[in-house]
């Protein structure tokens, strides 16, 4: 849903006095005349403005640009089709508000428009390279809401408007999909635009159609892969880019090298030309070929099934790398993400390992360093405090001991760039580092993290892996007494820690199965009346509709937003403060 993991508070547009000197600082840049001495940019300019003032003087935009008054429209584009009926419902309002409203896709193309567009001009493109600054591309790049007031805007066409600015994201990835704007007269002093509270529904009622629409797909996607696997004995895998579903005969043939080969023919590029439904396709490792069959819904391309055949002879495919010791998980994901770690640090040189915090990046390094046969390693740990005398340690690995180097993202600035400098001058040290991604990174450490990104493992979240749980909870348990019955669980107990989120991944199920094991006095398998009450409750008991999850995650998300505070909120939202807490009541009850 509309959803971002950081979101600042926004800033407060500039006021009416402040607009006179902004004004004047445009008409000196457009000019050329150059800034007070020792000034970054123009003088009364937000750095932020400059600098796009000056992306826009080097893509060589003129400032006095007029596009066609009628927006470019992509046929065939999937977020128009999900948006189309929503905007629709809200132009004939606009009109008589003199404001419009605007859908783009992710490369700022205009989609649709509808209104009274402020100016009387509209612009078939908003990417920066085409119009400068604008509120479609700041929302865009920085994933949140966005407004530009009057002169912040690069645009002669746009002196006198304001527009709002909302990211629409994938419900399924969170990936931006394209923005929604509302356009207006200029409203310099007011916060936040009279229209956010408009693109932010707007948006989320979008996402909501989208979410929909992609359940339908998937149901479309999941028979198809019912009807495959319905046949004894045959090892059947569905795909869509996003999801991946298999049997337990396709898990047992695939290796992490043929599972790529199959995400890639679930990319929508693969159907850009006509092909036949079905096609045939050669794995890697020696698993012999996949029978590739395109799913279609509405006349698009929604995903594949492949049923594989093991090769002629019966040869069983290379098992690849060996199984690594100490690490618990038979899921894809979690095979697949082990398995390109070992390569790369068999291959030499720096690896970097990144996941949420608790999902077994130490584990993983260890393991890795351990089957390539190398010296213990020397372990620094930054979230511990700060890291003494990083600079003598730093020799290990440039003397071919392994330097295993925990949390990055807690390294001083200093020690970061010691660390980037011996990369510099030995980029092949056997060096593993885990990164736990959270606030953005600084300079230092996105220099590293650019440094690192070729030999970069992701490693999936449990609530990814969760086929893993239960051989998770076995090697988890401590050791039973003498005499005592090992530690067990019931299956409505397992099925509620399935389905719990897990935001702190393995770490947070080894504290609670150690903390079941030391209290419990009871006997038996563990039943789900002993879990915590976020695990044991689960999800609400009735789901919510698609237009009832999104106004809870635009009200959640505008909360968020506002840091808490339910006034702001409320105004943002354009509801009262009573309506607001009846809704954060009803949530937390459901």
């Amino acid at each position: 849903m509309n959803s971002s993991p950081t979101v600042p508070v926004d800033q407060a547009p500039p006021a009416p006095s402040a607009l006179a000197p902004l004004r004047r600082a445009r008409e000196r840049f457009l000019t050329g005349a150059p800034p007070p001495a020792g000034a970054p940019g123009p003088p009364d300019v937000p750095e932020e403005v400059a600098a796009a003032w000056r992306r826009a003087r080097f893509f060589g935009v003129p400032h006095d640009r007029r596009e066609s008054p009628r927006p470019a429209r992509a046929a065939g584009s999937p977020l128009l089709s999900a948006a189309q009926p929503v905007l629709e419902r809200l132009a004939p309002a606009l009109t008589s508000a003199r404001a419009s409203l605007l859908l783009t896709d992710e490369r700022l193309g205009v989609l649709w428009s509808g209104g009274n567009a402020p100016g009387g001009q509209r612009c078939r493109d908003l990417s920066e390279r085409q119009v400068g600054h604008n509120s479609a591309a700041l929302a865009l790049r920085e994933r949140r809401r966005a407004e530009v007031h009057g002169p912040e805007h690069f645009l002669d066409l746009w002196q006198e408007v304001s527009a709002v600015s909302v990211p629409v994201l994938a419900p399924e990835n969170g990936r931006v999909l394209g923005t929604v704007t509302v356009a207006s007269a200029l409203q310099a002093g007011r916060s936040p635009h009279p229209g956010a509270a408009l693109a932010e529904a707007t948006a989320t009622a979008v996402e909501a159609e989208l979410l929909t629409r992609s359940r339908t797909a998937e149901r479309v996607l999941l028979d198809a892969y019912q009807r495959a696997a319905s046949r004894p004995g045959a090892a059947v895998v569905a795909l869509d880019g996003r999801n991946r579903l298999l049997n337990e005969a396709a898990a047992g043939l695939l290796s992490p090298a043929a599972v790529e080969v199959l995400e890639r023919s679930a990319d929508p590029a693969h159907d850009s030309h006509p092909a036949p439904s079905d096609s045939a396709l050669r794995l890697p490792d020696g698993a012999g070929t996949a029978r590739i069959s395109r799913v279609r819904h509405q006349g698009a391309v929604i995903g594949v099934v492949a049923v594989l055949e093991p090769p002629a002879d019966g040869g069983r495919p290379s098992a690849g790398p060996r199984p690594l010791t100490g690490l618990v998980g038979g899921s894809v994901a979690w095979r697949h993400a082990a398995a390109r770690a070992a390569e790369s640090a068999r291959a030499g040189g720096p690896l970097l390992l990144t996941g949420e915090r608790g999902t077994g990046k130490t584990a993983l390094a260890k393991a890795v360093l351990a089957a390539c046969g190398t010296p213990e390693p020397v372990v620094v740990d930054a979230a511990r405090g700060p890291v003494p005398a990083l600079d003598a340690r730093l020799a290990a690995p440039a003397n071919g001991t392994p330097l295993l180097l925990r949390h990055a993202e807690r390294l001083a600035q200093c020690d970061l760039a010691a660390l980037n400098s011996l990369l510099e001058t030995h980029p092949h040290v056997p060096l593993l580092v885990t990164h736990t991604p959270g606030a953005a990174p600084g300079p230092c450490l996105q220099r590293l993290l650019d440094t690192l990104a070729a030999h970069t493992v992701p490693l999936p979240a449990l609530r990814e892996r969760t086929e893993d749980i239960r051989e998770l909870l076995a090697d988890l348990a401590p050791a039973p007494a003498p005499g005592e019955p090992p530690l067990t669980w019931t299956l409505d107990a397992l099925h509620a820690l399935e389905r719990h989120p897990w935001p702190g991944n393995i770490t947070e199920l080894a504290l609670l199965v150690r903390s079941l094991a030391e209290r419990r006095r009871a006997t038996g398998p563990v039943r789900r009346s002993e879990l915590p009450d976020p695990v044991r409750e689960g999800p609400a008991a009735r789901s919510l509709t698609p237009m009832e999850h999104a106004e809870r995650t635009a009200v959640l998300e505008a909360l968020h937003r506002h840091g808490g505070n339910k006034v702001r909120t409320a105004a943002a939202l354009g509801i009262a403060r009573a309506t607001l807490y009846r809704k954060l009541r009803a949530y937390r009850s459901g």
